[in-house]
């Protein structure tokens, strides 16, 4: 992606040399990534040139560009050019890009100015706390770049079913770890089996789809525990989440494994669609069906609604 820049990227990286990144600057018009199916968000440090280099060749269908959490405040005006050059260096991505700035009060709403050019799939804002700081955020994000709220606060815990404040707020993270330190509660309830997780995960899932926003599941901050990620995957899937961010490529290829959409039951979709809308051409929207058993309107309601889910 950045082809014979990398050594001089990587030196002005390494020295903090702002003047030096900003010759690589040049905003030119994207093609935006509107799809909403990504399955495995991954996070890349932003002030690392090299990871940034392997973005064409992930196997996430989406990457985070963080700018936040990991970036010294020494970084961070290097990450802010590096995540716009590569940008600028992806006119067209079958991946989802999106760029995790800072809370509004800490460098996120300059950070949204200087990216606004270059055009990010979607931008993801963490801290938020209200519907009114939501409509300040949309205000300040251009169209038709997405708006994606990381929920991380109590206020934004209360305040979850009134933070779809703005059309193009399409994604809701959910950040346990900064949620359980703001509620007070102990990280070791952060476990599989646990009810209060369960219920924090159902509660936020259900949430977001009666919102008609994209419910994306904790960063697993154990990254190189398969076994421990396989298992929040399963319950997750179980639940219907389709979507888990990511902290590794290996992590990635797991979500993608798990989430990633089922050939099987989307034939099947197809076939109840394609049997229902014949039957109804002939009046009738309830019958029984050798294979599918009894098929009517709200079946194949559900089965519109995976297809379209998929596409």
């Amino acid at each position: 992606m950045f082809h014979n820049d990398l050594p001089a990227l990587e030196r002005a990286a390494e020295t903090l040399d702002i003047g030096a990144l900003d010759a690589f600057l040049s905003s030119q018009h994207r093609s935006l990534n509107t799809s909403a199916t990504f399955h495995a968000p991954l996070m890349l440090s932003a002030h690392r040139v090299r990871h940034l280099a392997k973005i064409p060749q992930l196997a996430a269908d989406a990457v985070m560009f963080n700018l936040e959490d990991g970036v010294s405040e020494a970084q961070k005006p290097v990450a802010l050019r590096l995540c716009a050059i590569a940008l600028s260096r992806l006119p067209q991505s079958d991946k989802k890009l999106i760029v995790r700035v800072n809370s509004l009060d800490e460098g996120g709403a300059e950070e949204i100015a200087f990216l606004a050019p270059f055009m990010p799939d979607a931008i993801r804002v963490p801290k938020v706390r209200t519907a009114e700081e939501v409509e300040r955020i949309a205000a300040m994000v251009p169209a038709p770049i997405e708006i994606h709220l990381s929920i991380e606060t109590k206020e934004a815990w209360l305040a979850l079913s009134t933070l779809r404040a703005d059309p193009r707020v399409s994604t809701f993270y959910l950040g346990i770890l900064d949620l359980f330190a703001d509620l007070g509660l102990d990280q070791a309830l952060i476990a599989p089996e646990n009810p209060t997780m369960r219920y924090l995960l159902s509660h936020f899932f259900v949430t977001c789809r009666a919102l008609g926003v994209k419910p994306v599941s904790f960063v697993y901050q154990d990254y190189r525990n398969e076994a421990g990620f396989a298992a929040w995957l399963a319950l997750e899937s179980e639940m219907g989440f389709d979507a888990k961010g990511c902290l590794s490529p290996k992590q990635a290829e797991q979500v993608m494994a798990a989430f990633g959409q089922d050939e099987a039951a989307l034939a099947r979709a197809r076939e109840i669609v394609a049997l229902f809308e014949a039957e109804r051409a002939n009046g009738v929207t309830g019958f029984t069906h050798e294979v599918y058993g009894f098929v009517d309107e709200p079946i194949y309601k559900g089965a519109l609604a995976l297809l379209r889910g998929a596409e």
